[in-house]
């Protein structure tokens, strides 16, 4: 069954946990979005703050995607540039689909309903990501039609003798 997607949900309670929930258990399973494993939900806590934050002046959209069930799934947040040579492209932040619903093309379904926000966006002509290196999270984008146009070497730090690349993405929307 596909997730319903929802571009800029009002924030309840409900929708907070939720996404609390989706962070902490995507980190915990070795997800690529910020933190490393174990972890728990109030050392995620402030970072979702932050997006709320940023959300509330307008500098970032939401997008959510709910299961069968109602459950967070899926989210991504789209982070608008605020220097003003940049304004035609936005990030891509914070991509997540649940473990529990991985291996169900969920991924490539919350990278189109991006794809389709942003295109829904005035003057938006490209998206943005960058992704930790060393768990093939390139191929996967690649697949997506981003391209990779930057690498750093190392720019990741997972732990003492574990740094990864820093792999840049782009997905342009002409």
């Amino acid at each position: 069954m596909a997730l319903t997607f929802t571009l800029d949900p009002v924030v309840t309670p409900e929708l907070r946990d939720g996404l609390l929930d989706l962070w902490t258990d995507v980190s915990n399973a070795g997800g690529a979005v910020g933190f490393v494993p174990p972890v728990e939900r109030e050392t995620i806590r402030p970072e979702l703050v932050k997006h709320f934050a940023a959300m509330a002046e307008g500098r970032v959209r939401l997008l959510v995607g709910h299961d069968e069930d109602g459950r967070v799934a899926a989210t991504a947040f789209l982070s608008f540039n605020t220097h003003r040579l940049m304004t035609h492209w936005l990030w891509l932040y914070t991509v997540m689909v649940h473990p529990r619903h991985q291996g169900k093309g969920y991924g490539r379904d919350l990278l189109a309903a991006a794809e389709d926000a942003a295109r829904g966006l005035d003057g938006i002509e490209a998206i943005r990501l960058t992704c930790r290196g060393g768990l093939g999270l390139e191929r996967f984008y690649g697949s997506c039609g981003y391209k990779e146009v930057g690498r750093i070497p190392g720019a990741i730090r997972v732990a003492p003798g574990d740094d990864r690349d820093d792999v840049i993405m782009l997905l342009s929307l002409g």
